[in-house]
């Protein structure tokens, strides 16, 4: 029998593990349910996914059956799967919202996530709503209003800096706050930007951007004067908050989302165990009595990477933490918005077929891997490698994809960075996580037979029995090392074989075949009881009465394209709405993208920049700047005292000619706040 001290230290150990504290969610992306599981298996606590209609990436999209595969995957974890239903609807959408809502309720979604404020007067199900990144969330007033009507978990702006996320968390004290710690980043504030509907009719809000922020732009100043050239000075870095977990758990973070519902399976499988291994050592020293707030995991398991992830050698451009320590001038990615790679060496010479390079001491080349380098007036080249041969000493033949005279300005001596290596690739579309939960079993014979009790770290348990004879073993000690071999083989399970006690009066001889079958019955019912004392996560209830919104009116920037959203926003206290800038009611110039990134300061134009400067001071003024780009025309308005810049235009004629054509060929009913009747 297993000594009561033991049994003591067990039960001491489980109900510790039961105190409740703050759980840190890493939130992985999914672009559809195979890369969902893919996630949850490289160690997400959660995953949020689209649906099949109504998500703010338009292309993709998953039936509600892929979305069920997924959440019954997670749910063996118990990590969560949340569920993006997150565009601004129009009225004719709204009834097709609320039937899906049901739809995903049903198969088994934890969670909504959503912008459109018309969505909480529906008949929803008793699903959790979580406030989108489109809801432009970088208040106090802001997140403690979400709150307050039924949200319980919101991403807060990806701009807010350290201090402002703690004002936030000091407000809402009962939704958990949600923060983006890696992948790209929107240049304006979320649910801040009709660039893309202005120019091409396809609306960011709705789903369909067309990222109009890559694009290269000629920056004049208002004397007309080139202050840029075609430089894409709206494209940024991308997030990278790896430096900064332990300041943002303590600042009041508690789910770090990552972007890329767009993105690959290597991608998120790269990305998510990077911050998995960030996140298991944090626990870790957190567990250890560190300084800093005492945190635990959100879902359960362990799970081991078959290689090391490196989040450099997915697509990016450059690395920046934005806002979160302060304004910086370097977090523009303003030579190109593509990928310009890792540094892989430089060339030695060029030959009419091929040329020859020397690489990284140890790197190796690999046909199909695709190389960049940048040519003489600053812009990115590439080309792949159709054959790459070793020839010694770390030097390569390279024959590319193209022939050497289309190669601009690949000449000796040019530094050479690779963008896909084939190898990489390779070992990420193999198996390349595993993911089990540690369990405890116990073997004890009974006055029938035997039973094996299994229990898994956080306390569920599951037992076993069957009859039989009990027969004493020729030799106790070979008889029981057998035993802890046949118990010990949960391989094909979710489970992983911890310690593993055998009770008894004596060693008993007990057929292989008997353990086998009492592990796997006691591993099925485990699974179950896990299954069951998973519970559905609350649906908050609003305040009553209901809270009043922060502000008394609301511009075209609050999205109201519906009928139920204006009404949700009366109910608050709201005196004046305005409709949508999809609703084109505001067809004179109007702010197109409000952002806290600076034109001005990266170019080190910014007054503040001048301040104390000799010579300098006084004579840098925060002026408009004008963006070109084609026939285009934007304004660029400086707002000093928040620190924000607006990008001033108005929509193109040919967007308005192709909405009326679309509402004359499919009538459209949508909230209109001028008398007067506007497609």
């Amino acid at each position: 029998m297993v000594p009561q001290a033991r049994r003591d230290a067990l039960t001491s150990k489980r109900l510790q593990s039961a105190m409740p504290r703050p759980e840190l969610e890493l939130l992985s992306p999914a672009r559809d349910a195979d890369i969902g599981i893919a996630a949850i298996n490289h160690g997400a606590d959660a995953v949020y996914i689209g649906g099949p209609s109504f998500g703010a990436r338009d292309k993709a999209g998953n039936e509600v059956a892929d979305i069920e595969r997924l959440v019954r995957h997670a749910h063996r974890f118990h990590a969560r799967i949340f569920v993006t239903v997150n565009t601004i609807l129009r009225d004719d959408e709204l009834e097709g919202a609320r039937r899906l809502a049901w739809q995903l309720y049903e198969a088994g979604a934890d969670a909504l996530i959503i912008q459109d404020m018309g969505l909480l007067q529906l008949d929803l199900p008793p699903i959790q709503l979580h406030a989108s990144t489109q809801t432009d969330i970088r208040t106090p007033e802001k997140a403690r209003f979400l709150q307050d009507v039924g949200f319980s978990q919101m991403v807060l702006a990806r701009e807010l800096t350290l201090a402002q996320i703690q004002e936030v968390a000091a407000q809402v004290n009962e939704a958990v706050i949600e923060f983006f710690i890696h992948g790209a980043l929107c240049v304006a504030y979320s649910g801040q930007c009709f660039i893309s509907h202005a120019h091409t009719g396809r609306s960011a809000n709705r789903g369909n951007c067309s990222q109009e922020c890559r694009l290269p732009y000629t920056v004049t100043d208002s004397g007309g004067r080139i202050v840029a050239h075609d430089k894409h000075v709206l494209s940024l870095k991308d997030n990278n908050q790896s430096d900064n977990l332990a300041a943002l758990v303590d600042a009041g973070v508690r789910s770090f989302k990552i972007e890329g519902r767009y993105k690959d399976m290597g991608y998120v499988k790269n990305v998510t165990a990077h911050y998995r291994q960030l996140f298991d050592a944090l626990l870790e020293q957190r567990a250890g009595g560190s300084s800093g707030a005492r945190v635990s995991r959100a879902s359960s398991g362990r799970t081991r990477h078959f290689f090391t992830p490196d989040p450099d050698r997915n697509f990016n451009r450059g690395a920046t933490d934005y806002f979160v320590n302060g304004r910086k001038t370097d977090i523009g990615a303003f030579d190109t918005p593509k990928h310009a790679g890792l540094p892989v060496g430089h060339v030695l010479r060029v030959a009419a077929d091929h040329f020859e390079l020397q690489a990284d001491e140890g790197l190796t080349l690999g046909n199909g891997d695709a190389l960049t380098w940048w040519d003489l007036q600053g812009e990115l080249q590439g080309v792949p490698v159709n054959v790459a041969r070793a020839l010694g000493n770390d030097r390569w033949r390279i024959e590319p994809n193209a022939p050497l005279s289309e190669l601009k300005d690949l000449r000796s001596g040019t530094p050479i960075s690779r963008n896909r290596d084939m190898e990489w690739d390779r070992l990420l579309s193999r198996e390349s996580a595993e993911r089990r939960i540690p369990v405890a079993l116990f073997w004890r014979d009974t006055p029938e037979g035997f039973e094996l009790e299994i229990q898994d770290e956080e306390g569920h348990s599951a037992t076993a029995r069957c009859m039989h004879a009990h027969e004493p073993a020729r030799d106790g000690a070979r008889a029981a090392e057998s035993l802890r071999a046949q118990l010990a083989r949960v391989g094909g399970t979710i489970f992983e074989a911890g310690p593993i006690t055998i009770e008894g009066s004596q060693p008993w001889f007990v057929p292989a075949s008997l353990a086998n079958s009492l592990r796997r019955d006691a591993i099925a019912a485990l699974e179950a009881s896990r299954d069951a004392a998973l519970q559905r996560l609350p649906r908050a209830a609003p305040s009553e009465p209901p809270p009043a919104y922060p502000d008394d009116s609301l511009s075209y920037l609050a999205n109201v394209y519906n009928s139920q959203a204006a009404a949700f926003y009366a109910r608050h206290g709201v005196k004046v709405i305005d409709a949508a800038y999809e609703s084109h009611e505001a067809l004179d110039e109007a702010s197109l993208m409000i952002t806290r990134h600076c034109v001005r300061w990266s170019l080190s134009l910014c007054p503040k920049q001048a301040k104390g400067v000799t010579g300098v001071q006084g004579t840098v003024r925060a002026e408009p700047l004008t963006l070109i780009h084609g026939n285009d025309r934007l304004t660029l308005r400086f707002d000093c005292k928040p620190c924000e810049m607006h990008v001033v235009g108005k929509m193109r004629p040919n967007v308005l000619r192709q909405a009326r054509r679309e509402q004359a060929e499919t009538p459209m009913q949508f909230y209109r706040s001028l008398q007067r009747s506007r497609p």
